[in-house]
């Protein structure tokens, strides 16, 4: 994918730690130095909890508020300095690469929505569904639609009020139907090349997207293969599925085109350029976009992004100063230091992102906010750092699929009318996901 292996975040280049060293004489105390990581958390947990509503406290608010104590407590260094420090880890080359590649997979993404090239998607992913495989065809369509669309909110949003029309249809638990659909969305954008949680995972650990691809499907594919054929079981008795509208196949060009070229090792902001291109092409002949319209739609993707973007910025400051102040040491150091072997290492990168998941409701940001620590910690113990973004993303998505106040779960159970502690109880694949990827790191294997 022509990733470049650069450092990431709270990883520092040596000439510069050893400065920073040098001016500090020694460095400080290991907890006051990770202080405002446990700000935001405080900030971000006990004002959720009161709001009663994870996702009413913004995440870019919390962690401005702890970037400013970070650059308070910071002693030892002029003003100046420590603001300096900040900027350079929030403007650093890996941050702003990923920023841009977050603001192409927005604009493409908008922009294949407004040619319809989601509603195609939807209405060819059900077409094919035959009457004893429903739950199958459910769990696949959203497995193929959330790789296609590198998203599982969106897959959610696409499919699961079809799924809720098709289960009160047929007399079937809407939150079985419903916890199908969340099950497949988590498949597919823990694999998709276009997803922020590959593109961060690869990005923090300096692997190709196709490979950590590989390495994913090899440890998530045995669990979809198992909850599949699990479901063949279950669907036994299940009615057929309403038939579904016209399929006009141009449209599915743009997603098959990103997937093809993905794979084939092209790096991923010239596939998301092409598929940009392309986008337009389709919507400009076929009628369904204007200059003005195309402009627009890329915008509304790209403000789509704003949030992430300013806290990838704000986590990309806040950690190179906790790395500077001697927090990033103290942190491995605490993590590893009972650790024997590369299977104690792959499993203290597990539990760090898990951790981070918990605590902001955000895989995304959990890999964020981590993937320096995971990469420092994949070359003290000479791991493969395909494995290490293989985990860093399973694990994240494998707890997002379980957090009853995450984004996907409170989305599903809005559209479907249920709670979201209701659809948890049906949710296969996250279930199995965690058991392979256990499996898989005790086995070492792939």
């Amino acid at each position: 994918m022509g990733i470049i292996p650069d450092k990431y975040i709270s990883e520092l280049s040596k000439g510069i730690r050893k400065k920073w060293k040098a001016h500090q004489g020694k460095p400080m105390n290991g907890w006051y130095a990770l202080s405002p990581l446990l700000v935001f958390l405080c900030i971000y947990l006990v004002s959720s909890i009161a709001a009663q509503d994870f996702y009413k406290i913004p995440i870019s608010a919390a962690f401005l508020i702890a970037s400013v104590y970070a650059v308070a407590i910071s002693r030892g260094r002029p003003m100046e300095e420590r603001i300096r420090i900040f900027s350079e880890g929030a403007g650093n080359r890996n941050v702003l690469l990923m920023i841009w590649i977050f603001v192409l997979a927005g604009a493409f993404a908008a922009t294949a929505k407004e040619i319809g090239a989601i509603d195609a998607t939807v209405s060819l992913a059900l077409k094919v569904l035959p009457g004893k495989m429903l739950y199958t065809g459910l769990f696949l369509a959203a497995c193929f639609i959330s790789m296609s669309i590198g998203t599982s909110v969106g897959t959610i949003v696409a499919l699961v009020p079809v799924a809720a029309g098709i289960a009160e249809g047929i007399s079937t638990s809407v939150p079985f139907i419903t916890a199908i659909i969340v099950g497949g969305a988590f498949f597919g954008d823990n694999l998709s090349f276009i997803s922020d949680t590959t593109i961060a995972a690869t990005r923090t650990q300096g692997c190709s997207m196709a490979d950590k691809f590989r390495m994913n499907l090899r440890i998530a594919g045995p669990a979809a293969l198992a909850v599949a054929i699990l479901y063949i079981f279950m669907g036994q008795s299940a009615a057929a599925v309403p038939e579904s509208g016209p399929v006009d196949w141009v449209l599915l060009i743009p997603y098959i085109l990103v997937i093809v070229l993905a794979i084939s090792g092209i790096d991923v902001s010239i596939v998301l350029s092409i598929g940009l291109a392309v986008n337009a092409v389709i919507g400009f002949t076929a009628g369904e976009l204007t200059w003005s319209g195309y402009l627009g739609s890329i915008g509304s993707g790209i403000s789509g992004m704003g949030d992430l973007i300013i806290v990838t910025m704000l986590a990309g400051g806040m950690l190179e100063l906790i790395t500077a102040n001697g927090g990033l040491d103290f942190i491995v150091g605490g993590l590893t230091g009972k650790i024997r072997g590369k299977r104690g290492a792959e499993f203290s990168i597990a539990a760090l992102v898990s951790l981070a998941n918990i605590c902001t409701a955000n895989n995304t940001i959990a890999i964020i906010t981590t993937g320096g620590i995971a990469r420092d910690i994949t070359k003290r113990f000479k791991l493969d750092p395909r494995r290490s973004a293989s985990i860093l993303d399973t694990f994240s998505c494998l707890i997002q699929g379980l957090l009853p106040y995450g984004a996907q779960l409170l989305m599903a159970a809005g559209l479907a009318g249920v709670s979201s502690i209701s659809i948890i109880g049906h949710l296969y694949y996250p279930f199995a996901l965690g058991v392979t990827a256990v499996i898989a790191i005790l086995l070492k294997k792939p």
